[in-house]
């Protein structure tokens, strides 16, 4: 508001516009949100739910658990993708991008597999949103 006022010709800061609105019962309305990382209203497959819960995992390499986030920054929204090791806790694969789409979730388990190389019966638990369940990804 103030800056619609300053380009208006009005010598005003952002401290007094807020007093000033404040005290005409005005209210700033945000026009940002952060972005819904999850749809999970999609018609793709999705796998069950084998693990039900139960973190707690005997030995490493056996369970992971993937998901994505959203940080602002100065330049605008950055999706993160992340895969977790369920025994330490350690994040062994992410990648950033600035969509949601399939690929940064492929990257991040690609990471994974190739700094930890796990063994066969790996079990990767993630989210039902729509770039896990797309073919695409390999998980």
């Amino acid at each position: 508001m103030s800056h619609a006022l300053q380009q208006a010709g009005h010598a005003i800061g952002r401290y007094r516009t807020r007093t000033l609105m404040r005290q005409a019962n005005l209210k700033p309305k945000h026009t940002w949100r952060c972005p819904q990382t999850t749809d999970s209203r999609h018609a793709l497959p999705i796998a069950p739910n084998i693990l039900n819960r139960q973190f707690t995992v005997a030995a490493p390499n056996r369970v992971w658990g993937s998901a994505i986030t959203t940080l602002w920054t100065q330049e605008g929204w950055l999706s993160i993708a992340i895969v977790v090791d369920l025994l330490s806790r350690k994040v062994v694969g992410w990648a950033c991008a600035a969509s949601m789409a399939t690929c940064l979730v492929t990257q991040a388990l690609q990471m994974a597999i190739g700094q930890r190389q796990p063994a066969p019966g790996l079990l990767h638990h993630l989210d039902r949103g729509s770039q896990y369940a797309s073919a695409e990804y390999p998980g």
